[in-house]
């Protein structure tokens, strides 16, 4: 069996073969429940997800960078996912780095042979620098896309850790990775058009990944985004709002110790429950790696 035949996206979907029949609705009744089975299928791989976050906490920690690496929706998919993470947790934006095969064009224009080269894929990381600290995380949703084996045969051969994100069944694949995330979602709604289904699945697998890892790095509180960067009006209001919740001060308040705390909630929150100085605010979460909770109660020990 050819890897065309064995790969899973590329075969017709037995539930959709009337969809050009339908009626809008019924159209978009079909696509939702097969929409339906993405969630069941990241569920069922929460082992290896958490698998490869183990791995990029500690490689992050230690000062490396997740480096995702795809072609088409999955490398789009992978550069979102970094691109938000500065926003939402004031990552250093080289903590998280996506690299889409044909490269910014490609975000908003399909270069579909830019996939085609595994010699490019090494190059990407050989260009880039990539080492040991690091982690590699190749993004394919057919197992097959040249452009990510490449990626991660050259990782592998520098020794780097990685991780793999694929959507078709791995049995009939050559793919070297130390963690293999495996996700079936079955055939497409349109055959082959893994924007959909597998694209889903991708984003949520990826969403877990960044999220979980930025927990364990110390930049939630509770649920609370207590790291974000405070770039727009929307996200200033947040921080406003998180500080009032976290110490119970009035919104004025918030204001004014955000604004000696230069915008950081995290320091705010500190200065304003422990009533210390910003200096001190930053050297305590210094000593607790920059978590938020056993530095309150730290200062609310004294």
């Amino acid at each position: 069996m050819n890897s065309m035949q064995a790969s899973v996206t590329e075969q017709r979907n037995p539930r959709t073969s009337d969809i050009d029949t339908l009626s809008t609705e019924e159209i978009l009744k079909r696509i939702n429940d097969e929409d339906a089975a993405v969630p069941a299928a990241v569920r069922d791989v929460i082992p290896e997800i958490a698998e490869a976050v183990e791995i990029i906490t500690d490689q992050l920690r230690a000062g490396g960078t997740l480096f995702y690496v795809g072609a088409g929706t999955s490398g789009r998919l992978g550069v979102l996912d970094a691109a938000e993470c500065p926003p939402t947790f004031r990552s250093d934006p080289d903590q998280v780095r996506g690299i889409i095969a044909g490269g910014r064009e490609a975000l908003v224009r399909s270069i579909e042979d830019a996939e085609d080269s595994e010699e490019a894929g090494a190059n990407a990381l050989r260009k880039r620098g990539t080492s040991r600290k690091d982690v590699i995380c190749g993004i394919a949703t057919s197992g097959r896309t040249p452009y990510v084996l490449g990626a991660l045969k050259y990782a592998k051969s520098r020794r780097i850790p990685t991780v793999a994100v694929i959507c078709n069944p791995v049995e009939h694949l050559d793919v070297r990775a130390d963690v293999l995330i495996n996700p079936v979602v079955g055939p497409e709604v349109i055959t082959g058009s893994t924007r959909m289904k597998a694209g889903t699945a991708t984003k949520l697998v990826l969403n877990m990944i960044t999220t979980t890892t930025m927990i364990k790095l110390g930049k939630v509180y509770g649920n609370l985004m207590v790291d974000l960067t405070a770039v727009n009006n929307k996200l200033v209001d947040r921080a406003e709002r998180i500080v009032m919740e976290v110490t119970g001060v009035s919104r004025e308040r918030a204001k004014s110790v955000l604004s000696e705390a230069e915008y950081q909630v995290k320091n705010a929150i500190l200065m304003e429950l422990g009533g210390v100085t910003y200096n001190n605010s930053t050297a305590l979460l210094g000593r607790h790696q920059g978590n938020l909770r056993p530095a309150i109660e730290e200062v609310s020990s004294k």
